[in-house]
């Protein structure tokens, strides 16, 4: 007798020998018994979980002649020729290779013979290979058959079955058996067949099936014929663990080791596919009834490693590798660009976050559990302060250095570094701010982001509950302060006194100045160029309403830096437009702007006053503003006219669309122009000679 596969040996013969499928198997049994069968049935669900086997118990049941509780008892004449395919009460049609309208009309048209028994029973497997044309050729025969007559409609995807077909149907799912389930009948089975196989081959026939008993009872044929060796795993699992544990050298070394030994790399990829899922869907909180309890435990061990980010990211990339590997010449190489791709921390080439964002999601995992030992103290040291000089001040403090700080005021600027704070100061302060402002620094607890982070980091680590921020009100915004009036002259080359006002008080006397919480401002540029020498005869400053005098504190260099950084960005429309790329001059209280040329000059003459509001306003004193064209500095005694600083741009108190935008109201109609067109045209082309005209 020739050998029988165990899937068809142990093919249930009875509603309750069905596996798994209780629901199912107790409608039709009771519909059976209490005779209420439908005319039309349409099984659905995965490949091996007893749909043809369920169709023919019904079959059975339905022509036997010793019916037992709604149970064909297996014995008559009827049963036996239906298990032995025999039968004429049972008819399968393979519906994927009879498909077409004239098999469907051959159907029908067998439907009204009769038969030995009493039901015909039709089984249409895979009915969702039928085409179109047959699938409505058999609707009306499907709505209403003959008295004698059931369908069973059988496939694997539903989804591809006609509507109007469901609809004439009823409906039952099959769905994949647990892996409990399957072990037990597994056992069974090999103590009934007397198979030479030892209870560790279970787990792995078991997995092999995936919930199908069909392809169980195959993989537990393969595994008798070769002597109860079962398929390696070690493969796959080592692929997992290199995935969970970022480890790119292992992965490709697995790899490597799996074709040597044989292994197709498109299996390799869906076992390691597999064992992927299997870890994800435990993170989402699912449950895994098709693994054994040694899956469930190694899956949660990978699951631990991942986080939901990683483990989505691996499901994409190893299927999209699965996907590229139909076409691509070597089919390791996708599997491997992959895997390096989920290992690498730093992501790909590709400019892809998704590595980084795992990292920084496991980071917070570590710090929410207190794994994360806290940082090593270190010694105190001041915080440098973003300040906001003016690039010539900035200049001067490089090219200068850091000047050593005088006996006096070393105190001070030690307890300056000493409080370090967060907020930066202006440049150009007064004294009185200073102080309120290092009063505060003092008196405040502001700390940098880093040490409130290694503070929180600590706590975690002690178990101490985290302490709760407190919110201080953010500082209004403010526009950035005018330019303030230049500091005076160093002891050495500042101007004397004049005669009618009092000397000031001895150093020695005068009051500390109060702690400083930033850094030092720089040096200004006047201080860089060195000192001015004294006026013979100093005179008092200019009265209001006048220009001031040679003595008022102000010098070109600094009148520059504050025209360019202070007045020209406040100059908006035709005004800033005009003014900006034009040199300055200064000198005894009077600015010569000069400009290229006559025309622009004259247009310039018309926003002089507002001009020198502005400059009035940015200098804290009055300021003529005289225009000339070319170098009308240098023949006022103001030195060399100096363009504007175009290697830094100055940065606007606030944003301003408008700065240099001109409008068009603010320009002057051009002068008339007298010349014909034949003059304009001998004057583009020199030595061109106007012909006079011919008579006609």
């Amino acid at each position: 007798m020739a050998y029988q596969s165990l899937y068809r040996r142990y093919r249930p013969r009875r509603f309750a020998e069905v596996l798994g499928q209780e629901q199912v198997v107790g409608a039709l049994h009771n519909a059976v018994r209490d005779e209420r069968v439908g005319h039309a049935y349409l099984f659905s669900g995965p490949r091996g979980t007893g749909k043809t086997t369920t169709a023919r118990i019904l079959a059975k049941a339905l022509n036997c002649t010793n019916l037992q509780g709604g149970e064909p008892c297996c014995e008559c004449e009827s049963c036996r020729s239906i298990e032995s395919g025999t039968s004429y009460d049972l008819q399968e049609l393979d519906a994927a290779s009879n498909n077409k309208v004239e098999n469907v009309r051959d159907l029908i048209e067998r439907v009204a013979l009769g038969s030995p028994g009493r039901t015909k029973v039709y089984i249409l497997d895979e009915v969702h290979m039928l085409s179109a044309g047959a699938s409505n050729a058999l609707l009306k025969t499907l709505e209403e058959p003959p008295p004698h007559v059931v369908f069973v409609l059988a496939t694997t995807d539903p989804h591809k079955v006609l509507p109007t077909i469901r609809s004439r149907t009823q409906h039952f799912e099959f769905h994949l058996l647990p892996a409990d389930v399957l072990s037990e009948h597994v056992r069974w089975v090999i103590g009934d067949a007397g198979l030479d196989v030892g209870p560790e081959a279970v787990d792995q026939v078991v997995r092999m099936g995936g919930g199908s008993a069909r392809d169980t009872l195959s993989a537990l044929d393969q595994v008798a014929a070769s002597g109860g060796v079962t398929e390696s795993t070690e493969h796959a699992d080592a692929l997992a663990d290199a995935v969970c544990t970022g480890d790119a050298g292992l992965a490709l070394r697995s790899v490597a080791d799996a074709v040597g030994a044989g292994r197709d790399p498109r299996l390799l990829g869906e076992a390691l596919l597999g064992r992927l899922r299997d870890a994800f869907l435990l993170r989402m909180g699912a449950e895994l009834p098709q693994a054994t309890d040694g899956e469930r435990e190694q899956a949660a061990a990978w699951a631990a490693q991942l986080t939901d980010r990683s483990a989505t990211r691996a499901l994409e990339e190893v299927g999209a590798a699965l996907l590229e590997m139909r076409q691509a010449p070597d089919p390791r190489i996708p599997l491997e660009v992959a895997l390096v791709r989920l290992t690498r921390p730093t992501g790909g080439a590709d400019g892809d976050i998704g590595p980084l964002l795992d990292r920084i999601e496991r980071l917070e995992r570590a710090v929410a559990s207190g794994t994360v030992p806290a940082a090593a103290p270190t010694a105190a040291a001041p915080e440098r302060v973003a300040t906001t000089p003016s690039n010539d001040d900035a200049t001067a403090s490089r090219d200068a250095g850091a000047a050593p700080a005088g006996p006096a005021d070393a105190p001070d600027r030690r307890d300056a570094a000493a409080a370090p704070t967060d907020r930066a100061q202006p440049s150009g302060r007064s004294d009185a701010a200073a102080a309120s402002t290092a009063t505060a620094s003092t008196a405040g607890t502001s700390r940098r982001p880093g040490d409130a982070a290694r503070a929180a980091l600590a706590r975690a680590s002690n178990g101490d509950p985290p302490a709760r921020a407190t919110a201080s009100p953010a500082p209004a915004p403010q526009p950035p302060p005018p330019k303030p009036t230049p500091r005076a002259r160093p002891a050495a080359d500042a101007a004397p006194p004049a005669a009618h006002e009092p000397a000031a008080p001895p150093a020695a006397h005068a009051p500390p100045a109060p702690a400083d919480p930033v850094a030092p401002a720089p040096a200004t540029a006047a201080e860089r160029v060195g000192p001015a020498p004294a006026p013979a005869d100093p005179t008092p400053p200019a009265p209001s309403g006048q220009g001031g005098g040679a003595n008022d504190g102000l010098t070109s260099v600094d009148f520059q830096v504050g025209w360019t950084d202070g007045v020209l960005p406040k100059l908006a429309g035709m005004a800033g437009a005009l003014y900006r790329p034009a040199s300055v001059a200064y000198a005894d209280g009077v600015a010569t702007v000069s400009f290229d040329n006559e025309a622009t000059r004259s247009n310039a003459d018309r926003k002089r006053a507002e001009v020198e509001s502005v400059v009035a306003a940015h200098f804290a004193q009055p300021i003529t503003v005289r225009l000339t064209v070319g170098s009308g500095g240098a023949e006022n005694g103001g030195g060399a006219a100096v363009p504007a600083r175009t290697g830094a741009p100055a940065i606007p108190s606030e944003p301003d669309d408008e700065a240099d935008t001109i409008d068009v109201r603010d320009l002057e109609d051009a002068p008339a122009d007298t010349r014909t067109g034949v003059d304009r045209l001998t004057e583009a082309f020199p030595g061109a000679q106007v012909l006079p005209e011919e008579p006609s």
